[in-house]
């Protein structure tokens, strides 16, 4: 009876140690890259390094421009960071030579999307128009005069065109006159405006 009561013990405790010992080996695997290294197969064709999936390599955040706040290397809306295929990758780096990767090597460029500023900060422009918006402050600083000119002989349209600027600019929809963009912390508070694309489109849902 007390040999059954032991091996009916010791067969759950046997489980729990095969299942840790499980877990461990795919966190070792998988590393902190998320997924588990590949290696090209012998005889096949070597993937360019652009080409793997994600978890299969690394890319450092981008170095900022302190006066506009955007990538350093931020040109026709796109700049690169660089990214670094997880070791044991064999792939084509952005050279084009073949390379074993140990995850300490550039193996290509990815683009990343930033926008055009101009000089425009978004804390002066809410600012102007918070204290000196019934004055059209804020409007001749964006590049508006004729509206600027306008608040100011109306004392900011009695104080409801203030209002309305205020609320405008501090929700980014209106911006400076040559349509670039506010500059703004890149990790501070941004509003992205979505269109209707393949990736944003919803379609209608279909009930029973």
């Amino acid at each position: 009876m007390a040999s059954t009561w032991s091996s009916g013990l010791a067969a759950p405790e046997s489980l729990a140690v095969q299942l840790l010992g499980v877990l461990w080996f795919v966190s070792v695997t998988t590393g902190p890259w998320g997924a588990a290294a590949t290696t090209a197969a012998g005889g096949e064709e070597t993937l360019k390094c652009e080409d793997l999936k994600v978890g299969q390599y690394i890319c450092k955040d981008p170095k900022i421009n302190e006066a506009t706040q955007e990538p350093v290397n931020c040109t026709n809306y796109t700049a690169h960071v660089l990214c670094f295929p997880a070791p044991n990758i064999t792939c084509k780096d952005f050279s084009g030579n073949e390379t074993h990767f140990t995850g300490n090597e550039v193996g290509f460029l990815k683009p990343i999307s930033c926008r055009n500023v101009n000089g425009y900060s978004y804390k002066v422009a809410v600012a102007l128009s918070l204290f000196l918006g019934w004055l059209g402050a804020d409007r001749f600083y964006l590049g508006y005069p004729a509206l600027g000119l306008l608040k100011f002989c109306t004392v900011g349209f009695c104080g409801i065109g203030s209002l309305i600027d205020f609320i405008l600019i501090s929700m980014q929809i209106v911006g400076p006159s040559d349509g670039s963009s506010y500059i703004i912390d890149y990790y501070g508070t941004r509003l992205t405006r979505l269109s209707i694309t393949n990736e944003t489109f919803r379609k209608t849902q279909l009930y029973p």
